[in-house]
């Protein structure tokens, strides 16, 4: 089979488009024929050998931890799923990921994929979807009627955080540039603030803050003096610490997001019933994941980027 594999850390010049060996699955694990993959900004950490520490990879490493694929061969052991099922997964951290024509997975953590979307994009979904989900109700719990503060609402996770917020009853405020304005707001958001010309200031305080961007310490720590006594702060950026008052009873939560099978399941049917919307900026092949890393390390990926397997996959 054809796969995308990196043979030492480096610039995206080390990814190599090339013959490898399908893979057998052991027992609890599927084997998928990958419709796609997507393109996340911790791919080019882990190539990079920037996070080798957090996510130590074997080399040779096939990177791509979303999958939608189609149910090709059953492990010992696995019930629930059979031959010709199309499921979506959050793929371990450091096993051999999707960038391939066929992938293993442990089948607890994949689920049912939408119906009401191309199989190829259901590949956007699992790793922002859940980053969004465990960030606005495992760790913020957000609940109806309360204000939310959404910072770089204008990114991949982002656009599922403001539809889940507003899904969830939540009054939803949300900075983006001026480019993704217009989607934040077909969203859902009930404001949206251009934080490239204007200080992010808001009416009243809010619940939580959800910060999705990479801004320097001082400009979260004036963001999070906008959150309630009592309120949360909740950061997804690794690189900066999250602040908290605990003068004022604010806590400060790290988002640190795991696989979970009946979470994106909840997800999917969110996107079956219309409340969800899988937006994909781009489509492109495999062989051209190279490329796509390296527009990205020139900051020319906006969106969600879909990475597509063979087309004779018939996905």
């Amino acid at each position: 089979m054809k796969a995308v594999r990196f043979h030492e850390y480096g610039d995206p010049g080390v990814l190599r488009y090339e013959d490898v060996e399908q893979p057998v699955p052991g027992a609890g694990e599927v084997r998928l024929r990958v419709a796609a993959t997507s393109f996340n900004p911790v791919d080019d950490g882990i190539r990079g050998g920037y996070l080798r520490d957090v996510f130590p990879v074997t080399l040779p490493h096939t990177p791509g931890i979303d999958v939608a694929g189609t149910v090709d061969a059953l492990g010992d052991g696995v019930t629930g799923v059979q031959v010709g099922d199309d499921l979506v997964g959050f793929l371990p951290m450091v096993a051999d990921g999707a960038a391939a024509e066929y992938v293993i997975a442990p089948a607890e953590i994949l689920a049912p994929a939408p119906t009401s979307i191309p199989l190829q994009d259901a590949a956007a979904l699992p790793m922002v979807g859940l980053t969004a989900w465990q960030a606005l109700f495992d760790d913020a719990g957000l609940t109806a009627g309360q204000r939310v503060l959404i910072n770089g609402a204008g990114g991949a996770v982002g656009a599922y955080a403001v539809q889940l917020a507003k899904h969830a009853g939540a009054h939803v405020i949300a900075t983006a540039s001026p480019r993704s304005s217009e989607r934040v707001a077909s969203a859902g958001a009930d404001e949206v603030i251009d934080h490239t010309t204007n200080q992010v200031t808001v009416d009243e305080p809010v619940d939580v803050l959800l910060n999705f961007a990479r801004v320097a310490p001082e400009e979260l720590a004036a963001l999070a003096g906008l959150v309630r006594d009592g309120g949360v702060v909740v950061n997804t950026v690794p690189t900066i610490e999250t602040p908290a008052d605990e003068e004022r009873g604010v806590r400060a939560v790290g988002v640190f997001v795991r696989s979970d099978a009946e979470q994106l399941s909840r997800l999917v049917a969110l996107v079956d019933g219309g409340d969800l919307r899988v937006d994909v900026a781009e489509r492109v092949p495999l062989a051209e994941l190279p490329a796509l890393h390296a527009k990205a390390a020139d900051g020319g990926v906006s969106g969600k980027v879909v990475v597509v397997a063979a087309t004779d996959n018939d996905n």
